[in-house]
C-alpha cells in the first residue's frame, strides 16, 4: 500500500510525505490487541489530480457508521492526536470527544497545500469565479473527499456529516456549497464567515492589530511540496506588555522591518488590502449560502474575540436565500472556541451558573449529529412532534438557556438609546441639541484593557473585562442610564448611529455597550482575583469604526475637519438582560490599542504611514434633535 501509512491503533511518524502509487487499500486489518480503533493515513484524490493528506480514525467493530470530516490547515495528523492510548476516546481531541462516544468515524484531513497535502495553499481560498480561475475550491475538495470515504471507508453508513472551530469552521461552510448527496449534517463553528469586515483582520475598516500579528507570526508558507510549515518566527519583544510592544513598534510598517522581515507572505496580503475591496468581498462566505441542503447548525461564543461575526452573518444570509433542510443558530457564554475546550461555567470575571459546554455537548451539539446522520432521537427539537427551533442561545445577565422559532425573537422592539447632556442615556430623543468632544491623541491611544495584556496578542477573555479604568479618561466620553427599575433584555443586533465630527481627515470611532452593576454586587467567592465586582462596568458589546468607510466600505473618503457626518454601522448580536439596579452606559472613543491599530487621523494609506503621520485630534459627538446620536436596539416585550 503505497502512498499512504497505516497504522493499527497506534501513532506512526511517516517517514515522508509519500505522494505515488495507489492510494486505495484492498482491505482494513483489525486493530491491535487491547485497542479500540484503527488509524490510518491516506492520499485522497480531487478532480484535478491533486492528492490531500487525510486520516482517517475508526472504532473497534464500527458497522453502519456515519463519518464526521474535518479539514483543517492546523495539522491533521497532530489533530488526531492527543494521547498516544489504545483507547480512541483518549487518542482524539477533547473537541472531538463527543463524536467518538457516538461511535462515529472521525476523518481529519490537510487542506489544499498544507501539511501532508499536495497543491498550492490560499488563505481563505475564494470560490470558483474571478479571483480563482482554476477548476476547485474548498467546495469542491470537500465534495470529493465525501465521495471517495462514502466509496472506500468500510462498515460506513453513507452518510457523512462536517464540523470544524474558527479556520476549520470556515471549511466546514464550504461544505454547503453544492454539497456532495451523503452530506447530511453541517456544523460549522466560529466560522470565518467574513475575514475582511468583521471576523480576525478588519472590523468595519479597522485593522485587528495584536491578534493578527500573533497569528501571522507564527502561521507562515512552506517552502516545498508537501512539507511541514516552517516554524513560528523568533524573535524577542523585550516586553510582555501587549500595549507597549506594539507603540513602541510603531507604524504597521515597522512590523515588517523590525520582526517579520517579509517572511509571513498572509500578513503582507492582509495589511495591504485596507479596505473592503474585491480581494475581501471574494472570500465571504454569506452570498454563497443558498440553496443547501444539509441539516445545518451554526456554533459561536457571546464573547468570542476572534470570530463572533461568522456564524451570525451566515445564518442570517441563509435564512434570506433559502434552505431546504433545518439550520439553527447556536450561541454560548463562551471564548472562541471555548464551547470545546472549557467547562463554560466561568469567563474572566462573570460567573454564568453551570457547565454550559457540557450542556451543549450532550444536549444541542450530540443530538444534532444522531438525529442527521443515524436517524435517531428527537434532534435539536424539544419534543418528539415539535419543531427545530431557529436560536438556541444562552441569555446572560439570567444565565440560562433560551430556544426561539425565529431570530431575532419575533417579541422584540425596535428602541433607541439617545445621548443627552451631562452624560446622560436616555430612551427619549432629546429636544435640545448639543456636543460632547474629547481629545484623541495616537501617541497615547487608550488601551484595550486596564490590566497588563501579557504577550503579543490580546486576553482570550478581553470581552468580558471591567471598563471603569477607561470611564475615567479624559478621551472617552460616557453616558449611562439611571439604575433601572426592571430587567432590560437586548436581543439581536446593535446599531451605532453617530453624528459625529473631527479636526482630522479620518478618525476611528469605538462604541461599546457596557453593563453597569450596583454598588452593592457581591463579589466572587472564593475571591481568587480580588476583584471587586461593585460598579463592574462589564463590556457587553464593543465594536470599532474606521470613519473614512462612513459612506462605503470600499471607497474612503477623508473628513471635513469639523464637518458633522453621519456613521451608522451593525454590531453583533447580543441576548443580554440589563438586570433591575444596574445601568446601561455606553462609552465612545477614538482608539483601542492595541486591539485595533492606531489611526494616524488623516486621511492617507495606514499601512504606509510614517510616525510623524500620527496627528491629535479633537472629536465631536452630536446629540439631540431630529439627528442626534443614538444607539438602536432590539427590546424584547
Amino acid at each position: 500500500m503505497a502512498g499512504m501509512t497505516v497504522v493499527f491503533g497506534v501513532v506512526a511518524a511517516r517517514p515522508a510525505w509519500a505522494q505515488s502509487g495507489s492510494d486505495i487499500p484492498s482491505s482494513l486489518a483489525p486493530p491491535l490487541a487491547g485497542y479500540d480503533y484503527l488509524k490510518r493515513d491516506v492520499m485522497i484524490p480531487m478532480r484535478d489530480g491533486v492528492k490531500l493528506h487525510t486520516v482517517i480514525v475508526v472504532p473497534k467493530g464500527a458497522a453502519s457508521a456515519p463519518i464526521l470530516l474535518e479539514r483543517t490547515p492546523y495539522n491533521a495528523s497532530a489533530r488526531a492526536v492527543r494521547n498516544n492510548s489504545p483507547h480512541m476516546l483518549a487518542a482524539l481531541p477533547e473537541s472531538a470527544e463527543v463524536f467518538v462516544a457516538g461511535g462515529y468515524i472521525c476523518v481529519f484531513q490537510d487542506v489544499r497545500g498544507k501539511y501532508g497535502s499536495e497543491g498550492d495553499y490560499l488563505m481563505t481560498r475564494p470560490v470558483r469565479g474571478p479571483l480563482n480561475s482554476t477548476s476547485t475550491d474548498e467546495a469542491t475538495d470537500a465534495y470529493d473527499t465525501i465521495d471517495w470515504l462514502v466509496k472506500n471507508v468500510p462498515n460506513n453508513n453513507g452518510k457523512a456529516g462536517m464540523w470544524g472551530i474558527s479556520y476549520p469552521g470556515f471549511f466546514a461552510a464550504h461544505g454547503l456549497i453544492d454539497s456532495h448527496p451523503a452530506l447530511k449534517a453541517v456544523s460549522p463553528q466560529a466560522p470565518m464567515g467574513d475575514v475582511g469586515n468583521g471576523d480576525d483582520a478588519y472590523h468595519n475598516g479597522a485593522f485587528h492589530l495584536a491578534a493578527n500579528f500573533r497569528f501571522y507570526s507564527g502561521f507562515l508558507p512552506r517552502k516545498g511540496d508537501p512539507e511541514r510549515p516552517q516554524p513560528a518566527l523568533g524573535f524577542e519583544p523585550g516586553t510582555m506588555d501587549a500595549y507597549d510592544f506594539f507603540l513602541r513598534m510603531g507604524p504597521i510598517s515597522n512590523a515588517n522591518e523590525k520582526y517579520l522581515k517579509h517572511r509571513s507572505a498572509y500578513w503582507d496580503d492582509t495589511v495591504q488590502h485596507t479596505s473592503y475591496d474585491e480581494y475581501w468581498q471574494a472570500r465571504a462566505q454569506a452570498p454563497y449560502m443558498k440553496n443547501v441542503k444539509p441539516a445545518v447548525m451554526w456554533v459561536g461564543g457571546w464573547f468570542d474575540a476572534e470570530d463572533l461575526a461568522g456564524p451570525l452573518k451566515l445564518f442570517q444570509s441563509l435564512e434570506k436565500n433559502g434552505a431546504t433542510a433545518p439550520d439553527t443558530l447556536v450561541m454560548g457564554p463562551w471564548r472562541h472556541g471555548g464551547w470545546a475546550r472549557d467547562p463554560g461555567d466561568t469567563l474572566g470575571n462573570l460567573n454564568f451558573k453551570a457547565n454550559t459546554s457540557e450542556y451543549f455537548q450532550e444536549n444541542i451539539e450530540l443530538p444534532f449529529f444522531i438525529e442527521n446522520l443515524k436517524g435517531k432521537g428527537n434532534g435539536l427539537k424539544a419534543t418528539a412532534d415539535g419543531s427545530v427551533p431557529k436560536a438556541i442561545v444562552f441569555e446572560t445577565g439570567r444565565n440560562q438557556w433560551r430556544r426561539f422559532d425565529a431570530w431575532p425573537p419575533k417579541n422584540s422592539a425596535v428602541r433607541s438609546l439617545y445621548f443627552d447632556e451631562a452624560g446622560k442615556l436616555s430612551w427619549s430623543a432629546p429636544a435640545a441639541t448639543g456636543f460632547d468632544e474629547y481629545p484623541s491623541d495616537p501617541n497615547k491611544p487608550v488601551p484595550s484593557t486596564g490590566e497588563v495584556a501579557p504577550g503579543m496578542g490580546m486576553p482570550v477573555d478581553y470581552m468580558t473585562f471591567d471598563q471603569r479604568f477607561a470611564a475615567t479618561r479624559p478621551d472617552v466620553l460616557t453616558y449611562e442610564t439611571e439604575p433601572l427599575d426592571h430587567d432590560v433584555t437586548i436581543a439581536g443586533p446593535i446599531t451605532p448611529v453617530l453624528r459625529v465630527s473631527t479636526s482630522g481627515t479620518d478618525s476611528d470611532f469605538i462604541v461599546k455597550l457596557i453593563d453597569v452593576y450596583p454598588n452593592d454586587f457581591p463579589d466572587p467567592d472564593p475571591n481568587v482575583k480580588a476583584v471587586y465586582m461593585g460598579g463592574y462596568q462589564q463590556l457587553v458589546r464593543g465594536e470599532p469604526f474606521r470613519g473614512k468607510f462612513r459612506n462605503n466600505m470600499s471607497k474612503p473618503e477623508p473628513f471635513t475637519p469639523g464637518k458633522p457626518e453621519k456613521i451608522e454601522f451593525w454590531m453583533p448580536d447580543v441576548l443580554h438582560t440589563f438586570r433591575s439596579g444596574h445601568r446601561i452606559m455606553v462609552q465612545i472613543q477614538s482608539s483601542w490599542f492595541p486591539l485595533v491599530d492606531r489611526n494616524p487621523q488623516q486621511f492617507l494609506d495606514i499601512p504606509n504611514a510614517r510616525p510623524a503621520d500620527f496627528q491629535k485630534a479633537t472629536e465631536r459627538v452630536y446629540r439631540g434633535g431630529a439627528d442626534g446620536s443614538h444607539l438602536r436596539v432590539l427590546i424584547m416585550e
